[in-house]
């Protein structure tokens, strides 16, 4: 019989001597998650829900240019609200704002340094390679020991999950950049942050927004999936339609999940053709 490399027993130790000796960091980070979760599911709530979806379709609108797509959010968020799932809504877009916002903050300065390193580049991209064929419920694993059953612990699996392709296309818009134009601007004496900032940022724009959005779009899957260990939300009325066997319930959350979707992929695809 051959013996097996104990390599869950090491991942195992890894995880529990993290939890021992950083649990101060994910405390920290915990109370501040959970106090800006807090403050922004009862700042959307204490609008009237009629009132909150006409500001909606309005800044929808407003952002795409399009009537159409504004219409669209109206009646899709009048929809969500008329089955009783409005509460479950405002609460898995907060999830998705916070978590999108962790991202996008790690992630594009993330991006730059690997486009500007050649070192970082190396080391980020492997890891970014397994994160993203890595199964999606395995981010749940490591969530509970640090965080606990919850809503914290469902941004960090989120987070961790909706991460790459921001990193991944802000390097990529930055690396785009025609070689004339890095050619012209050294020769107008630039230095390197001039450059980054006046010229490939820029430009890379567009690559950029594509990055978020494909973030917010995993952010919101991954949501979805975290209702697991306890997210709530759209996705925990999904979760509960299937522990009770309630299939239309079930179906009713899907199409709100949909409709969410569908709202902030058209957006960012909007904002993102602007900027090209």
């Amino acid at each position: 019989m051959i013996n097996s490399i104990p390599l869950g027993d090491a991942i195992e130790a890894i995880i529990n001597f993290l939890v021992d000796h950083f649990s101060f960091l994910t405390r920290a980070f915990s109370a501040t998650t959970d106090t800006l979760l807090s403050l922004l599911e009862h700042a959307l709530l204490a609008l009237p829900p009629w009132l909150f979806i006409a500001l909606a379709a309005l800044l929808v609108w407003r952002l795409s240019r399009n009537r159409g797509l504004g219409v669209f959010a109206l009646a899709g968020l009048g929809l969500i609200w008329n089955l009783g799932l409005w509460s479950a809504t405002v609460s898995t877009i907060a999830l998705v704002c916070i978590a999108t916002l962790v991202a996008i903050s790690i992630g594009i300065p993330l991006g730059i340094l690997s486009a500007m390193n050649r070192t970082i580049y190396r080391i980020v991209f492997p890891i970014l390679d397994v994160m993203q064929t890595m199964p999606a419920f395995v981010y749940l694993i490591p969530a509970i020991p640090f965080f606990g059953l919850g809503k914290v612990a469902a941004i960090f699996s989120t987070v961790v999950f909706a991460m790459p392709p921001a990193i991944r296309l802000t390097c990529l818009g930055i690396r785009q950049t025609p070689p004339e134009l890095v050619e012209c601007a050294e020769a107008f004496g630039s230095n390197r942050w001039q450059r980054l900032v006046k010229l490939e940022l820029p430009l890379a724009a567009p690559t950029i927004l594509a990055g978020v959005n494909q973030t917010v779009m995993l952010a919101l899957s991954m949501v979805v999936i975290a209702a697991m260990i306890g997210a709530k939300g759209l996705g925990g009325e999904v979760w509960k339609a299937i522990q009770r066997l309630q299939m239309g319930r079930g179906f009713e959350a899907g199409i709100g999940i949909v409709i969410v979707a569908i709202i902030l992929d058209r957006v960012l695809q909007k904002i993102g053709a602007r900027k090209r």
